[in-house]
């Protein structure tokens, strides 16, 4: 069923396609034991699924019906991928994530990455303002670096969300519509190129349409390039931070402690920061360290084995999830890029 019907979207193909998939669900149901191969192929609906979505890519961006078939024709469903969207590391409370990323591999491969890039990096920062151990930190939490940039076709990872996920189809299959057009756009071949579960690609993550958005041509070569080359990666996730309002010369986070019950107010606020610094006090809050007194600022509470933690945080904070939303990712690259830092200057001195 597979071969004969990669290459078309008959009616006859379509067809067979249903009944068995039909069948393959009858014998799961009737099988306790029965599993769904993550790569197993489950075509969409023709009518109801492949054809709206190809009138659309036609009328708004002119794409070619005919490729666009052929392209969704050879699509795979991955009920892997649903499963790994359901339980996300972000879910996990502090104590837990902090030592997925903040551990001697991320630092020391973090320090060598560094040091193998140090021009890229050092321009990075002059042009965009962001400092290189947070563009370090970014890729380690991210790709490791480069080595762990992801395994499934970006393909099926957004056809599955786009057409096989309702909480967030809308975004999905929006995101499909950018991952074909940024294929014609750059090149590259959307039925290889590979990347997360949910359909970030390339050394620094970009889901299509921040890579369409905010990929740079770092290195002058005439591409954006973020899957291959690192100095394009670089560039673009300066970039990205620094179109995300990331402050040459501001914080990012500072300790804190709180008294009473107050605080709790200002954690409803959420990650913008926009508590005028002096309020702190007043709600019970104190800080390790100085802020400007002109900071705007906002209150996190992190969650510990036994108890909490505090920080207060700040514009670039804030200007880190919007890379990925969670706070707990945030954090996780500022502590991560100033362990990369020490561990760096402390070799280079």
């Amino acid at each position: 069923m597979v071969g004969s019907c990669a290459k078309s979207m008959s009616l006859a193909c379509v067809i067979r396609s249903i009944f068995c998939s039909s069948f393959l669900i009858m014998i799961s149901a009737c099988t306790s034991a029965a599993t769904v191969d993550a790569h197993q192929r489950v075509s969409l609906d023709e009518s109801t699924e492949i054809a709206p979505f190809v009138e659309e890519m036609e009328r708004r961006h002119r794409y070619p019906p005919s490729e666009l078939r052929e392209i969704l024709a050879q699509a795979q469903v991955l009920p892997k991928v649903l499963e790994l969207i359901s339980r996300p590391a972000e879910a996990k409370p502090w104590h837990a994530y902090r030592p997925i990323f903040l551990n001697e591999a991320r630092i020391t491969k973090g320090v060598a990455f560094w040091k193998s890039k140090r021009e890229t990096l050092a321009r990075a920062q002059s042009v965009y303002g962001v400092p290189a151990e947070i563009i370090v930190a970014i890729i380690g939490v991210e790709t490791l670096y480069g080595e762990r940039a992801g395994r499934i076709r970006v393909l099926d990872s957004l056809v599955t969300l786009g057409f096989r996920y309702p909480k967030r189809a809308k975004f999905f299959r929006a995101e499909l519509q950018q991952f074909l057009l940024l294929s014609r756009e750059e090149s590259l071949d959307p039925l290889v190129v590979k990347g997360s579960y949910a359909g970030a690609m390339g050394v620094p993550q970009f889901i299509a349409s921040s890579y369409r958005r905010y990929a740079v041509d770092f290195d002058g070569d005439g591409s954006r390039d973020l899957i291959d080359n690192t100095e394009d990666a670089i560039g673009s996730v300066a970039n990205y931070l620094s179109k995300h309002g990331w402050r040459a010369e501001g914080g990012i986070a500072v300790p804190a402690s709180v008294r009473g019950d107050g605080y709790k107010v200002l954690l409803k606020k959420g990650l913008n920061p926009e508590i005028p610094l002096q309020d702190l006090d007043a709600h019970g809050v104190n800080m390790v360290n100085d802020v400007p007194a002109d900071s705007r600022v906002a209150l996190l509470e992190l969650d510990l084995a036994n108890g909490s933690e505090y920080w207060v945080v700040q514009r670039n904070f804030y200007a880190i999830t919007r890379y990925n939303h969670s706070p707990l990712y945030a954090m996780a690259v500022t502590q991560l890029a100033k362990e990369i830092r020490t561990r760096y200057l402390a070799q280079a001195g």
